[in-house]
């Protein structure tokens, strides 16, 4: 049976706790760790390390949650509940993240870090397979992601005037306060904002399905479902890539470019994410969803090596530049979570299971994965070739640091591309399966008065 459009204000609503979760994206990527090797005396070395073994606690929180939270539903449904329960986790966990006290230690950094990701989990996961079971059409399911990447994105330069104006307007401390500053933009709205998610959103029914399935069964996927590998495999370069690109970026425009602007830029950047993201929904209606993906993934690989022409202290020319670059935000993700609930619908049909959550737990987990292996990797890398942040560094340090900030993102998205040309799920074959497993619910609906 075809579903109706959801209306805008529901998505809106929906989406709505995506805009103080970006706080949580943002900072940790590019804020958070020059903070902690800088201003807390961690050291690059120190932190990449810490980054990346935080992250790498999700390899086993990511499907343990994606598991529970498919097998365990409540009277509101399969994931209100759990988005709701992350909110006081998240919040603890970001005062102590956000606003530490001097001196910090490692330690201190790689607990408050796990505990804030517990919650980032639940929220982040639940929230993305709560979308992909909003609706099961094909370009309804892009509108949906598009609507929650661009609440995403949207968070992301409303968060980022905040350090703007803290470095305008000049603090006794800047690189303490803008940090505390994004923490509490999301303790006040991350509480608001799922209130009226979870007030104004219904969950759809979902159809009838088997309850029990093996945890072998339940990880089989990853080494059985070909489209499902080549979506998380992508997922997992692009998470490298913009992790990459975020945890340089402050050192890529002051050191390299020699721009004293560097959250102005950022902003910019971030906006021109925001614009891009209707023009590549549309495209993936015109194209197709992979397809789409392909074409942004080229677009990215071909447009960073221009970094390289930007004369030192142009900050015009610098601004043209990460305008167009601003293609890498987000358009990929909203593409990759579209064409995931997709995959789920394939699983569904080969199975007889419904495993949303454990499916995106996939792909969060893959992505995440990216981004702390691309940090620690990155600032390992910086060490080696002798740059040392807030110091004179040599020529060779800064001409390193200006390729490593290029060829990553560039050697990324040419992999994506590599891995999506000729995937096989297209909008024909989705909705090929959609008739098959709605005629498969009305059979088993209409078992029981046959007997």
């Amino acid at each position: 049976m075809a579903q109706d459009r959801i209306p805008t204000w529901q998505l809106a609503a929906f989406a709505g706790p995506a805009v103080p979760m970006a706080a949580m994206g943002l900072p940790i990527s590019v804020y958070l760790p020059q903070f902690y090797a800088e201003q807390m005396g961690l050291g690059l070395a120190a932190v990449g390390t810490v980054f990346m073994i935080a992250r790498l606690w999700d390899v086993i929180t990511d499907p343990m949650m994606g598991i529970i939270s498919d097998k365990f539903p409540s009277r509101w449904g399969r994931r209100r509940h759990w988005i709701v329960g992350s909110v006081p986790i998240i919040l603890v966990s970001a005062v102590m993240v956000y606003m530490p006290s001097a001196p910090s230690s490692s330690l201190y950094l790689f607990g408050w870090m796990f505990i804030l990701y517990i919650g980032y989990t639940m929220a982040q996961l639940n929230h993305m397979a709560w979308g992909a079971e909003l609706h099961e059409d094909y370009d309804e399911r892009s509108r949906i992601m598009g609507f929650l990447q661009g609440a995403a994105i949207f968070g992301v330069p409303v968060v980022l005037l905040i350090p703007v104006l803290i470095e305008q307007f000049g603090t006794d401390d800047v690189a303490a306060d803008r940090v505390a500053a994004m923490g509490w933009f999301l303790i006040v709205l991350l509480p608001i904002t799922v209130a009226v998610a979870a007030w104004r959103v219904p969950e759809i029914k979902t159809r009838t399905i088997k309850q029990e399935l093996p945890l072998r069964d339940a990880v089989r996927p990853l080494l059985t479902n070909r489209p499902l590998q080549r979506v998380i495999a992508s997922d997992f370069l692009s998470g490298f890539s913009g992790a990459a690109l975020g945890s340089m970026f402050l050192f890529q425009v002051t050191y390299v470019l020699q721009i004293g602007a560097p959250s102005i830029l950022l902003l910019i950047y971030f906006f021109a994410g925001l614009g891009f993201v209707p023009v590549v929904v549309k495209l993936s209606y015109r194209l197709g969803k992979h397809q789409a993906l392909i074409a942004a993934a080229l677009f990215n690989a071909l447009m960073v090596p221009t970094l390289f022409l930007i004369p030192p202290g142009n900050f015009y020319a610098a601004a043209a530049i990460f305008t167009f670059l601003g293609v890498n935000v987000g358009s990929v993700t909203i593409l990759y979570r579209s064409i995931l609930a997709d995959v789920v619908d394939v699983d569904e049909l080969e199975t007889g299971h419904r495993r949303t959550g454990q499916f995106y737990a996939l792909m969060t987990l893959t992505s995440k994965t990216g981004g702390a292996i691309a940090v620690g990797v990155v600032f390992w890398t910086l060490s080696l070739i002798g740059f040392v942040p807030g110091a004179e560094n040599t020529e060779s340090a800064i001409r390193g640091l200006s390729i490593v900030f290029v060829a990553t993102p560039m050697i990324c998205n040419f992999g994506v591309a590599a891995i999506m040309w000729g995937f096989p799920l297209d909008k024909d074959m989705q909705e090929g399966v959609r008739r098959q497993l709605e005629e498969r619910a009305k059979t088993a609906d209409a078992a029981p008065a046959s007997d």
